[in-house]
């Protein structure tokens, strides 16, 4: 995901060497230097110091040490961005060592904490990111964050922590849901006796075509199903089986799982 944010950013015209990235992995850290980037191989005062937005892209078991070593090493004015599912700000803030932690502005550090949520179509750049802050930003420090988490694609601003466990499930897991059914159609073509390569194709190409139908659109997505399925038709008769399977039910209670396990998974965290 930090390989897919810094690629975004030097396509918006970023240069690389305005990015310093800390990376422990030799083979990784060689891989970025050959690509312009500064890189350090591990985190320092050298690494933060002048850094508008430090992002924190690691594991989310990983977050409480990386968190700990980097608070004595931050300073007024800088913005922390975490993309670690589940790590709720203040738990964060407390690793950080902040003090008054539910202050809406830190102002005894004058650090803001921002939350983020992005999922894996960043890769090509057509993610989507929920993004939570318990501080207020400025109009610039706003303006930075969105500039970073649109080098991953579309962002949504969130009215609360909690429902950024909602985030996580349709969004953030969504992809996977997605993948499942292309997955699925692309087997009933193949049980319907088209060739594999040929059930894979006409499968991403109806995912992708409808996703941008329903994208550019004014209509919502219940009256473009609507409008494509006719009366005793053969798309009224596939539904009808789904309404039958409870299939819709299904995605949403799934969803609602997700969400569940992302709640169990800040408590978890947070325990730390």
């Amino acid at each position: 995901m930090a390989s897919a944010m810094m690629g975004g950013l030097v396509k918006q015209g970023v240069s690389p060497q305005q990015l310093r990235v800390v990376e422990i992995n030799d083979a990784n850290r060689k891989r970025l230097e050959s690509q312009g980037f500064v890189v350090f191989a591990k985190q320092d005062m050298e690494a933060i110091l002048g850094s508008d937005v430090i992002v924190l892209a690691v594991k989310p078991q990983q977050m409480k040490e990386v968190a700990e070593q980097l608070g004595s090493q931050l300073s007024a004015g800088q913005i922390v961005l975490s993309i670690a599912a589940g790590i709720r700000l203040i738990d964060l803030a407390r690793w950080l060592g902040l003090q008054n932690t539910r202050s809406l502005g830190h102002q005894d550090t004058g650090l803001v904490l921002v939350r983020a949520m992005p999922n894996t179509p960043a890769l090509i750049g057509a993610g989507i990111t929920g993004l939570y802050s318990f501080s207020p930003l400025t109009g610039g420090q706003q303006k930075f964050v969105e500039a970073v988490m649109k080098a991953a694609g579309a962002l949504v601003w969130i009215r609360s922590e909690e429902d950024m466990d909602a985030v996580t499930a349709v969004s953030g897991s969504g992809p996977a849901y997605f993948f499942y059914f292309i997955e699925a159609l692309e087997q009933a073509g193949i049980e319907l006796g088209l060739p594999e390569q040929t059930a894979r194709t006409l499968a991403l190409e109806t995912a992708l075509g409808a996703a941008r139908l329903a994208h550019e659109s004014t209509e919502t997505p219940a009256t473009l199903r609507e409008r494509v399925t006719s009366r005793n038709g053969t798309t009224e008769r596939a539904l009808l089986s789904m309404e039958a399977n409870h299939v819709k039910q299904h995605i949403i209670t799934a969803a609602k799982a997700a969400a569940a396990r992302s709640r169990e998974m800040g408590d978890e965290l947070g325990k730390a």
